[in-house]
């Protein structure tokens, strides 16, 4: 299965993502750092993945090829990551065919009611040893 991570910034959402999908699945699964700059992409890739890329048009291109996206709701929300995720990003992002599951974290004026608020490991937690294995379970 290839899963593919996206995040922008400083990375620190990808990295932690990818550090416990390793964690879990080892090396079963191929892991793509997908960054919105060269910083988030080399924290991503210093947490394990097996490869990376940056920029607009590698994250349109390779999330056509994915099994599954990870990462925050940002990445389908054009402009948020203050401005990173360009509107062509966002767009490719939520019209790839591969199943979303997304953190329901945003520094955008984006709120997502009637969730709990939780911290960021217990949600990473959730997506990789539930939601995910869910996925893998049907495929």
């Amino acid at each position: 299965m290839r899963i593919c991570v996206v995040d922008g910034q400083g990375g620190g959402i990808g990295s932690v993502l990818i550090k416990r999908l390793k964690e879990v699945y080892l090396e079963e699964h191929e892991v793509i750092a997908l960054g919105t700059n060269a910083v988030a992409t080399a924290q991503m890739m210093k947490a394990r993945a097996n490869r990376g890329a940056c920029g607009e048009n590698a994250i349109i291109r390779t999330v056509f090829t994915a099994d599954v996206i990870l990462g925050s709701i940002s990445v389908v929300l054009a402009n948020a990551m203050m401005g990173e995720v360009t509107p062509r990003i966002a767009e490719a992002i939520a019209s790839a065919p591969a199943p979303k599951i997304l953190l329901p974290l945003t520094r955008s004026r984006v709120e997502v009611v009637g969730l709990s608020p939780e911290p960021l490991p217990h949600l990473v937690e959730i997506i990789v040893t539930e939601r995910l294995k869910e996925l893998l379970k049907n495929v």
